[in-house]
């Protein structure tokens, strides 16, 4: 079933190997990683580790690099969820709304008692509110909203 996925490029999912999966985890812990870092710690030649780095972002499988961010230290002090309920069918046009938010830094489209999650990070309160009441309800498609604040969170990601 796996080979049959397919990634964002219309490829069929290639098998990762160990190997790539020790890439993929090294990568995931510090995406600053060399080449050559990476190549020494899986015990493979720099040119077979930047093929496999190149295939696997080829591929889809390495959507791209980024820091993670204490969004509080940042200046964004108030993290909530926003749950939606969408009119149906309208997924792709309500993404691209979210989207284009200011402090949205993940949207999923979910089973359940709503359709969007959507994970914000803000100034403030009085930003969130903002944000919530004058930018995402007034998307004709949205049907309702429910925040929920986030008080404390943790990276699960591997720290270096």
């Amino acid at each position: 079933m796996a080979d049959e996925q397919m990634a964002d490029t219309g490829l069929p999912a290639r098998p990762l190997d160990a190997v790539d999966r020790q890439i993929l985890g090294i990568l995931q812990t510090d995406g600053r990683a060399s080449v050559r870092a990476v190549s020494d710690r899986v015990h493979i030649s720099r040119a077979n580790a930047y093929a496999r780095i190149n295939r696997l972002v080829e591929d889809g499988v390495i959507r791209g690099f980024s820091a993670r961010i204490d969004h509080e230290r940042a200046g964004q002090g108030a993290s909530a969820y926003v749950t939606l309920k969408i009119v149906q069918n309208t997924w792709r046009t309500v993404r691209a709304q979210l989207e284009q938010l200011p402090g949205a830094t993940h949207i999923a489209l979910v089973s359940g008692d709503f359709d969007v999650l959507l994970l914000v990070h803000t100034r403030d309160n009085r930003a969130l509110r903002e944000l919530v009441l004058t930018r995402i309800q007034a998307i004709p498609e949205v049907l309702s909203t429910r925040t929920l604040l986030v008080f404390e969170e943790t990276d699960l990601h591997p720290t270096p």
